[in-house]
Order: structure tokens, then sequence, then C-alpha cells
């Protein structure tokens, strides 16, 4: 009984400090931006560090070079490109707000940060073998911060909520060392699984005298299906367990229904900040996709 008493006034006591640590400083606080910007700058110059050592180790080279993706996998990458740009300069903002900083000022450092670090990225990938410095993922990358920064700037929220959903396909089996082999592997690599969505609730956009609820949102998404190579559209794979198949790749358009976690009100602050991170991922629903030849409706699609 002793035990749990003491965990339960410990429980207690985090939450109430939790709850004075995710309330945004209405003013100007120098200690909690000290802290933000080491943190970032840490986690920053940590990662490029540990990337270059471990990623890029065995296709590092001295010769910087570029190449040109943009035509590669039907634009998911370019999605992908966009969608990350979007989210880190969504956050970066949102932790200097709560450190007290003007919301321009916050929204011009948060840019500035989401570009900064994803261009340092490309060029890791410009000295690579296996890949080279991509402007058209810097243009990604560039029209990802600027979907934040001008609703921001327009509204002082986002009311065209990029999110992100993925599941496991079947195509990974065919090429696995391209489309993943663990699971982990296969939700980052296979385009297959992704779905990028720009969900909009339409209560936002209404008076506050409105019924509608405002954090019921419609999400339209884009994927694509029997996509195994970058450059081919049509590839054909051949072995002795499998035999012969044809993949004909092809893009999908979805549309489905959506939850926006932040335009909920909960007394907890913590909560709040909980429902913020959620917010990025897209919520399970029935959804109708078009594939440019037929609709096919699922009654949950994630």
């Amino acid at each position: 009984m002793k035990k749990i008493l003491i965990i339960l006034i410990c429980h207690l006591t985090f939450i109430s400090h939790a709850q004075t640590f995710f309330e945004k400083d209405t003013v100007f606080n120098i200690k909690r931006t000290v802290w933000a910007s080491g943190v970032i700058t840490a986690g920053w110059t940590g990662s490029i560090i540990a990337l270059k050592n471990v990623w890029y180790k065995e296709s590092w080279t001295n010769n910087f070079h570029s190449f040109d993706d943009s035509k590669q996998w039907l634009g998911m990458d370019k999605a992908g490109h966009f969608y990350t740009g979007n989210m880190i300069a969504k956050n970066i903002s949102s932790v200097y707000r709560w450190s007290g900083v003007e919301r321009k000022k916050s929204l011009l450092i948060g840019s500035a940060v989401g570009f900064g670090y994803l261009a340092s990225l490309e060029v890791l990938d410009g000295f690579s073998d296996e890949w080279g410095f991509s402007w058209s993922d810097v243009g990604a990358n560039a029209l990802g911060v600027a979907w934040y920064a001008w609703q921001d700037l327009l509204w002082e929220e986002q009311r065209l909520k990029l999110k992100f959903s993925a599941h496991l396909s079947p195509y990974a089996k065919y090429r696995p060392n391209v489309l993943g082999c663990s699971f982990s592997e296969r939700i980052l690599k296979d385009y297959n699984g992704q779905t990028y969505w720009i969900s909009i609730s339409p209560g936002q956009f209404l008076n506050e005298s409105s019924s509608f609820p405002k954090w019921l949102s419609f999400s339209f998404g884009y994927s694509v299906d029997e996509k195994l190579h970058g450059d081919l559209n049509v590839y054909n794979h051949i072995d002795s367990q499998t035999g012969f198949k044809t993949f004909k790749a092809k893009s999908q358009y979805l549309f489905s229904m959506d939850i926006d976690f932040e335009q909920f009100n909960p007394r907890r602050k913590w909560v709040a900040t909980l429902f913020k991170v959620i917010n990025h991922i897209k919520v399970p629903f029935p959804a109708v996709i078009f594939n440019g030849e037929k609709l096919i409706a699922s009654p949950l699609y994630f």
C-alpha cells in the first residue's frame, strides 16, 4: 500500500510539473529559448555527424555531385520531402512560441531551421556515390516550409494540415533490398504503403456560431500502387518461387475522413502537446481510392 501511495504521489507531482512545463510563455523566456536552441543545435549537429559516419560510411566520396531524380517514384519521394519540411518548420516554430518568442520571429526561425536542416542532408547526399544533391528535393523541402509559413501568416493557424499514413504493401518481397525487409524498413522505404494527405476542417472556415464540429476533417490523399522501381513504371519480376510477374505502376488519389486533434482543448497542457504530435498522423477511416482506372472502396484505410 505504501509503495502504491508513493508511486501515486510521484505521478501526481510529475503531472503538476508537466502542466507547468508545457504551458506556453506569454513573454520572452531567455532560459527556455537558450535551452531550446541548444537542444536543436545539438540534435542538428549530432545527427549530421552520425549520418556521415554510419549511413554514408560505405558510399562516401570526396566528389560533390548532383543528379536529377524529379521523375522517380511518381513523385512520392517529393511528397515526403514536402511533408517533412512542413513538419519540421511547424514543430520548431511551436518550440519557440513555447519559449515566449513573438509569433513572426518564431515562424522565421522554424522556417530557417526546417529548410536549413534538410538542405544539409542534401549536401550529404551530394557526397554519396549512391545518391546525389537533388535540386527537386530542395524545391520540395522549400514548398513544405512555405506551406506552413503562408497559412501561419494568413490565418495564424494551420487549416490545410499535412498528414501521413502507412501500411505494409504486398510488394516488398519482390525487391526487399529496395522496399525493405523488416517492418520499420518497409514502412519507411516502400512507397506503395505510404499515403500523404491534406486534411481540411470546414469548421475552421465557418464563423463561431456554426455548429459544424471543427475537429471533423475531410482528407485528400496521394499514393502509388505496384511501384517497384524508381525509374520504371513497368517492372518485370522473375524468380523460381513466384514465377513471372509484371507490375504496372499507377498513381492513386484518395478521399477519406479524419480527426483534427488540435481542435480539442484539453485542460492538461501536456495532453494538448500530445494531440499536436499525433495530429501528424492520419486517423484510419474508410476511404475511396481512384487509381486512374477504377474506384475502390476500402472499409478501413491506413
